[in-house]
């Protein structure tokens, strides 16, 4: 319980500290949810540069609208995520249309591209759900479809029960499962 409240109140925090225009609030945001924005936007993109670029690009529009974040309609990495994954996905379309020929042009063409970033998207998701479960669900999915243990071995490694183990990673294939909810951002039920 005391965790639940201790994370909105940062998000509020942090934003009130946005909007006041404090250089340090920023550069705290950036240290926290860097790695997360870039590890997002080279998932979708699949280019360094252009997940650099969207990195600067997400941070920039935070920075320029701090009130954009609602803490009411979620988390601040959250909406963090769900910014990283539309820009990327604006990119990613914007690149794909830019590069095709002028024959390309046609309702085939343009399937392809929506198919590559639904791809992209679900990829992106998947490794957000991933790195945003709870550490004991992330550890028994690790030990099983990472390291190829069963379920027995992935109960003596974490020190549980077999039950436990695969209550572990029946709840970490459901959450993994809603990666291919496409129709909405990353972990965030509101719009960006």
């Amino acid at each position: 319980m005391a965790k639940k409240d201790v994370l909105p109140r940062w998000d509020r925090k942090m934003q009130q500290r946005l909007a006041r225009g404090e250089a340090a609030a920023l550069g705290e945001l950036y240290d926290r949810f860097a790695s997360l924005v870039h590890g997002l936007a080279h998932r979708v993109l699949g280019d360094e540069r252009a997940a650099d670029s969207i990195t600067r690009e997400v941070f920039a529009h935070v920075w320029e609208h701090p009130d954009a974040y609602d803490p009411r309609q979620g988390p601040l990495r959250s909406w963090v995520a769900a910014l990283t994954h539309r820009l990327a996905v604006q990119r990613l379309r914007a690149t794909e249309t830019a590069a095709l020929t002028p024959g390309d042009t046609g309702a085939e063409a343009t399937e392809e591209l929506e198919r590559k970033v639904r791809r992209a998207s679900v990829a992106a998701r998947a490794d957000y759900i991933v790195h945003s479960m709870p550490t004991p669900l992330r550890a028994a999915l690790d030990l099983a479809y990472v390291q190829r243990r069963d379920y027995r071995q992935t109960a003596v490694d974490l020190g549980v029960t077999e039950d436990e183990a695969r209550r572990r990673l029946r709840l970490g294939l459901q959450l993994l499962s809603t990666a291919h909810d496409a129709g909405r951002p990353p972990g965030y039920g509101g719009a960006v």
